[in-house]
């Protein structure tokens, strides 16, 4: 009795050191909360929005977390960074208060996360500046801010002029770091936008055709679904877009959520709680400084946005350039 005792006590003295052991084995494999196994051989994205944001509004925030949750559990992307670039005064959308106003309230909006945030530098051009540029010049710095070779050489080929030089000026100015990069391979920047965004590539001279070819095939676009949207639909029907499908991600939004910037101003034109449908910072600072009144919603009304203005304007000096190339072989003739 004595011996079983012995050997029973042992045993237990053994199970004890091999868990101690295995414990420590796997302490020592610990990852920061999301990584896993395969994270080494994902690809890094950084998801960049453009828009109004006049104001930003919750939705604009999930439309990160959704994208972000969708690329990760692919299982062949790793989202490390996200960028809301707000545009400039001069887009010239009817309703469109300051960009000082509406980046103040998404650095409000963005304070609390580590992962997304505001850059100003296309809020502070003169000019209405193309997406694609705005995601040309992203790409640019995010090479150059990494070092990554993976990206440089992957950067698309400049086909509009001369390349620029950018000034520290027009870098990043946020006050939040870039992100770690932890797998040094391949990195990619994509365009995150809502159908409406997506559909919006078929309304007549409000995009180029080569700007959209730029984003789908060079960058790619994460689109978060609205009820209402038929993306799939709108794909199919673009040649264009079933060319490059591969490079657009869909991703379903299971809980409907319908808050948009044009309903919160409109709430507030009619002196409506907006409580719960912004971040409370941006609802404060709304308060605080009257913003979105029946005056503000009449700036630039009967002003042609600017994309409309800029590519009918193009439009037509080619029409007049062929017209006259064509009016020139007549004469040879």
């Amino acid at each position: 009795m004595i011996r079983l005792q012995r050997l029973a006590a042992r045993f237990k003295l053994s199970l004890f050191k091999t868990c101690s052991c295995d414990t420590k084995v796997f302490r020592a494999d610990q990852r920061p909360q999301g990584q896993t196994m395969e994270d080494p051989d994902r690809t890094e994205v950084i998801l960049l929005a453009c828009g109004s944001f006049n104001p930003i509004t919750n939705m604009h925030l999930r439309l990160f977390e959704l994208a972000k949750d969708y690329m990760n559990e692919t299982g062949k992307y790793r989202v490390v960074k996200g960028i809301i670039s707000p545009v400039g005064d001069a887009y010239k959308k009817k309703g469109l208060i300051s960009a000082h106003h509406r980046v103040t309230m998404i650095k409000l909006a963005t304070q609390t996360s580590k992962w997304v945030e505001v850059d100003d530098w296309e809020s502070r051009q003169n000019e209405w500046i193309e997406t694609a540029k705005v995601l040309r010049h992203h790409h640019q710095n995010l090479a150059t801010s990494n070092g990554n070779d993976s990206l440089q050489d992957s950067a698309p080929p400049t086909k509009h002029g001369r390349k620029r030089k950018w000034s520290k000026d027009s870098q990043d100015s946020n006050e939040k770091n870039p992100p770690r990069r932890e797998n040094k391979g391949a990195l990619e920047l994509k365009l995150l936008c809502g159908a409406d965004l997506l559909e919006s590539f078929g309304i007549p001279n409000l995009w180029k055709k080569e700007d959209i070819t730029e984003i789908v095939s060079n960058y790619g676009v994460v689109c978060v679904t609205r009820a209402g949207n038929d993306a799939e639909k709108f794909i199919y029907e673009s040649d264009l877009l079933w060319r490059h499908r591969s490079n657009i991600h869909l991703v379903n939004e299971w809980i409907p959520n319908d808050i948009s910037s044009t309903k919160i101003r409109r709430a507030l034109r009619r002196g409506r709680s907006i409580r719960y449908l912004v971040p409370e910072p941006v609802r404060e600072y709304i308060e605080k400084h009257g913003l979105y009144s029946s005056e503000s919603e009449d700036r630039n009304a009967g002003v042609i946005l600017a994309p409309l203005q800029k590519h009918s304007q193009e439009a037509r000096q080619r029409e007049i350039l062929e017209l006259g190339l064509a009016a020139s072989a007549q004469g040879v003739k």
